[in-house]
């Protein structure tokens, strides 16, 4: 078993397409869009790879490559919290501690010469990226731009003395035609509010004018998470026209004040994991047919991004999405709703989702590990 870094193209494309080899047999896998991998790999196209240090390697055993992993350093992330700490993202391989150990001992030596005391994961640049390893719930398919991983991967990660670091949650939130009274009374009093306007969108051109104050404001609301790190302009336009292809409008939430800034939105995409399945990560020749296909049929709705502006908790404005974005569920004859991933620490997001009656039905872990 020996490491391989990866220095060219051909060596590049075989670490993008290595999932689909190890995972052919995980009825659960489901691909990302390579086309979208091709271009995060791509330093030209990702910002994210400007003022940090980073690395990737292949693990192979007898000629065949069993693995792979890249090794991020953010030096901005790391500075403005003053940690020295390393991430390993892309961790993906055979059922074969031989494998698991190599890959992390070959992250971690790199992370040490670099200077760093510490190395967690799996986790990308920033919370934008998939984080962490599911470890509950793999019952159930995995979601746009969350971890899809076998149970094997987190129990290897235990074994070798990695420990939890954080755990994000997936709720499922039933959609009802009737919220809980208390809701009812809340929606009532804040729709009359002529202070604050819920705006819905009928075509993607009406979207774009909202597109860079939508994401000002996750930088602003975001902040004090775990691992957030701040989008600028540049990013926020890549960010848009990475995801705005995929969106339908009609899961497009936005509150506005009187003045018409945003405090408030929330956005989601009806469930296209089969699809993606279908498709075995390509859009052509006709992965996107299936795509589409998927969407149109599917009985669950994806939350995908959301967020309040700070000093407006406590005044309803999330009734008044939740309330929207069930009407709009109902009249596509959605029936569940995954909330995308929660940090299990933040108390007030957790308590909005339980107070609809949701359930907890997903668990991702990321891992850490001290450099000795």
């Amino acid at each position: 078993m020996h490491l391989i870094e990866v220095t060219n193209k051909k060596l590049l494309n075989e670490f993008i397409y290595l999932p689909e080899k190890l995972y052919r047999g995980y009825p659960n896998f489901v691909p990302p869009l390579f086309a979208d991998e091709e271009t995060f790999h791509d330093p030209k196209k990702n910002l994210a790879f400007q003022g940090n240090d980073t690395i990737k390697f292949l693990a192979v055993h007898n000629g065949e490559t069993v693995g792979r992993v890249m090794g991020i350093i953010h030096h901005e992330y790391n500075a403005r919290h003053h940690e020295k700490t390393a991430r390993f993202y892309q961790l993906d391989f055979a059922d074969d501690r031989a494998a698991s150990e190599t890959l992390l001992k070959g992250i971690g030596e790199w992370a040490k010469g670099l200077g760093m005391t510490k190395l967690i994961g799996p986790y990308g640049f920033s919370d934008k990226d998939p984080q962490g390893y599911q470890i509950e719930g793999f019952e159930h398919l995995p979601v746009i731009s969350t971890p899809t991983n076998p149970p094997y991967l987190p129990k290897h990660l235990e074994t070798l003395g990695f420990r939890k670091e954080f755990d994000c949650i997936s709720y499922r939130i039933r959609v009802s035609e009737k919220l809980p009274e208390a809701y009812e009374i809340i929606y009532k009093r804040v729709s009359e509010n002529r202070l604050i306007k819920l705006l819905g969108f009928k075509t993607k051109k009406q979207i774009k004018p909202y597109i860079v104050p939508v994401l000002q404001l996750v930088n602003e609301a975001y902040a004090h998470l775990f691992g957030f790190t701040a989008m600028t302009e540049p990013e926020m336009k890549k960010f848009a026209a990475q995801y705005l292809p995929i969106l339908d409008p009609e899961f497009i939430k936005v509150v506005i004040d009187a003045n018409g800034q945003v405090v408030a939105f929330i956005v989601a995409v009806p469930d296209m994991s089969r699809g993606f399945q279908k498709a075995k990560g390509r859009l052509f020749p006709f992965g996107f047919l299936y795509i589409l296909s998927e969407q149109k049929k599917t009985a669950q709705l994806d939350l995908l991004l959301g967020a309040l502006k700070p000093g407006y908790r406590k005044r309803g404005i999330t009734v008044l999405l939740a309330y929207a974005m069930m009407q709009s569920a109902m009249k596509r004859k959605i029936t569940t709703m995954d909330s995308h991933l929660v940090l299990e620490s933040n108390a007030p997001m957790r308590a909005e989702y339980e107070n609809l009656g949701a359930e907890i039905y997903k668990r991702f872990r990321i891992f850490g590990k001290d450099l000795d």
